[in-house]
């Protein structure tokens, strides 16, 4: 139940950030929703996604050539003229079935990503014992988005919060996002996992230091070999 009712937070809160990216939000809705982008590094992530899905469906619709009927009729109505109710009825379902057909098409470039992909599995270090976690990176025109579902993780607030990195051999530390509990998260890399192969999770204070605590609560390295 716990976890249907997450799900449905979870729909909700997608249906909304697909609204803000579309600009078809209520006012009332936009700034508390704006507000919430802007102080989650995930939020901003999936408010992203719906932007570049929002981008390619209107640059799809752009792309498709109407039939002949339907632009007769698309052109007369440019030319304001009386049109009977059943004339109008059918312009509209044509439209609508041309926006759904692209909604579809976009659905399925999104559901099925072309790039690599990539696991890593994250065990605690022994700050956290009861830590576990699992990722999934996957590439994207974007980056690479990363979802990291992880139990055990207390809830961190007041300032506190965890911040996710990769790190190459060089020991160079990237920044992938921060988050306050550890399920369902969703962050971004803008390196490849193939030469930053280890994930690490931390615990951080906004205290302004932007580098790493070196609080390392899980840890694992990204299996590129597949």
């Amino acid at each position: 139940m716990r976890r249907r009712r997450q799900d449905e937070a979870r729909g909700q809160e997608t249906a909304e950030l697909a609204a803000l990216a579309d600009g078809s939000l209520a006012p009332d809705r936009r700034a508390t929703l704006e507000e919430r982008v802007a102080a989650s590094t995930e939020l901003a992530g999936r408010l992203a996604e719906q932007e570049r899905a929002v981008a390619f469906a209107r640059s799809a619709a752009a792309e498709v050539e109407a039939p002949a009927a339907l632009r007769a009729r698309i052109e007369a109505q440019r030319h304001p003229r009386r049109v009977p109710v059943s004339r109008r009825l059918v312009l509209s379902g044509a439209v609508a079935a041309t926006v759904f057909a692209v909604a579809v098409g976009v659905a399925l470039v999104r559901s099925n990503p072309s790039g690599p992909r990539f696991e890593a599995a994250l065990a605690p270090t022994g700050l956290v014992p009861a830590a576990r976690g699992d990722a999934t990176l996957t590439k994207t025109a974007s980056g690479w988005r990363i979802e990291l579902d992880a139990t055990g993780l207390p809830r961190l607030q007041g300032g506190r919060f965890y911040e996710a990195w990769l790190r190459n051999a060089a020991g160079v530390l990237v920044p992938i996002g921060t988050f306050n509990d550890g399920r369902d998260v969703t962050l971004w890399a803008g390196v490849s996992p193939k030469d930053f192969r280890t994930l690490t999770v931390t615990r951080e204070q906004g205290d302004g230091d932007q580098r790493s605590s070196g609080e390392k609560v899980l840890v694992g390295t990204v299996d590129t070999e597949g």
